[in-house]
């Protein structure tokens, strides 16, 4: 197998990383978190204008037939500006849904509108009462003259607040727990019914608890066929891990710079700190760790090509467990030998320890991936 990208793909991340360097300074972020506002339009112009928007969807959608290996790169060379923007909840979770569930027609205008930035999305699945289960939704859908009703309640939509449209799963059939029954709605934030819980994560992204009292929707807003959409589900939550991991393997290269430049000019004793054998063996190790996140995060990438969906989802816990886990360690290991600093809100090596921290819960934490991974191993994978 070929393990060497194309000249295209390696430009494409180039060109990113010298957005991130040039463009996205740390400290415009540090502002733009103090405030109110959610995410920085003008950036969100410049990812469309570069085509990452575009990249996962087929070209007769206007896509650019990109590949998961496309999102590896895109999200790794993200990963050091800490971006607020909602590329994640937009483009790989929502788009892959859509992309996946979506009628013809429905494919052909929404994803256009993902394409060109005018359109961003948050997806609503998990309840208060279900952590990180998929097939656990209680939220009811009922057919009424003139669509459906939706009411019940979703837990942590990353970028709900704002997002100009919701995606949001319930149940048009079934008791809670079964794998059919489960469909997904396209939904108005502005809709009557339909209020949202806003709050901030720690890492400075906006997110929401989802609440549906009675909400009516039209009959179009149904996303594909009814009751059917559990396994895109669970197929769009496995690719958005494993873009997650690829921005841990960019976060963890982050956090080893930042620590390497540091322990070269911080002096105590009259010499430079990274002349200690001690720290010089724990600064080993976290590259050891970025070495060993990188390849499980490629591997993870190039097998959500597999066709088979069990494949996937196995694959995916198995890289989210074991990067998180090390992208834990050396953010940890960071922010120590910063020492005091480590922890101040002035310092990015904070701030990407927060992110760490973050994508750990986020779809499933690494308790909830070590379990499926090793439920899975005994099952034959089709």
């Amino acid at each position: 197998m070929d393990f060497n990208f194309t000249e295209e793909q390696l430009a494409l991340e180039d060109t990113i990383s010298r957005f991130i360097n040039k463009d996205y300074a740390f400290e415009a972020r540090r502002k733009r978190v103090a405030s109110e506002e959610a995410y920085d339009r003008n950036a969100w112009n410049t990812y469309a204008e570069l085509g990452i928007l575009a990249l996962p969807f087929h070209e007769d959608l206007g896509g650019l037939n990109g590949t998961p290996l496309d999102t590896y790169l895109v999200m790794k060379a993200l990963a050091p500006g800490l971006i607020l923007e909602p590329y994640v909840s937009t483009v790989v979770l929502s788009g892959g849904l859509i992309n996946a569930l979506g009628t013809a027609e429905q494919k052909e205008t929404l994803i256009a509108g993902i394409a060109d930035g005018s359109v961003t999305y948050a997806f609503g699945h998990y309840e208060p009462d279900f952590r990180f289960l998929e097939k656990m939704v209680s939220t009811s859908a009922t057919k009424s003259a003139n669509g459906w009703v939706l009411s019940g309640q979703k837990a942590m939509a990353i970028d709900a607040p704002s997002a100009s449209q919701l995606l949001v799963s319930a149940r048009t059939s079934g008791a809670t727990g079964d794998e059919e029954g489960i469909s997904v709605f396209l939904l108005d934030p502005a809709t009557p019914g339909v209020t949202l819980k806003t709050y901030k994560t720690h890492d400075g992204h906006y997110a929401a608890d989802i609440v549906l009292d009675n909400a009516e929707v039209p009959a179009s807003a149904l996303l594909g066929e009814e009751g059917k959409a559990l396994p895109a589900i669970m197929d769009a939550i496995a690719q958005t891990n494993v873009a997650l991991c690829a921005e841990l393997v960019g976060l963890i290269k982050a956090l080893n710079d930042a620590t390497l430049e540091y322990l070269k000019t911080r002096k105590q004793f009259g010499v430079a700190i990274g002349t200690f054998q001690a720290l010089q063996h724990r600064m080993a190790d976290m590259a050891i760790a970025a070495e060993q996140a990188n390849s499980m995060a490629l591997l993870a990438a190039i097998e959500m090509q597999n066709k088979s969906l069990q494949h996937r989802i196995f694959k995916a816990s198995g890289a989210k467990a074991y990067i998180g886990k090390l992208a834990r360690k050396v953010s940890q290991e960071a922010v120590q030998m910063h020492g005091g600093m480590g922890v101040t809100d002035e310092l990015n090596v904070a701030h990407f320890f927060k992110r760490v921290n973050l994508i750990n819960t986020m779809f499933g934490d690494h308790d909830f991936h070590m379990q499926r991974y090793s439920d899975m191993l005994d099952v034959p994978l089709n």
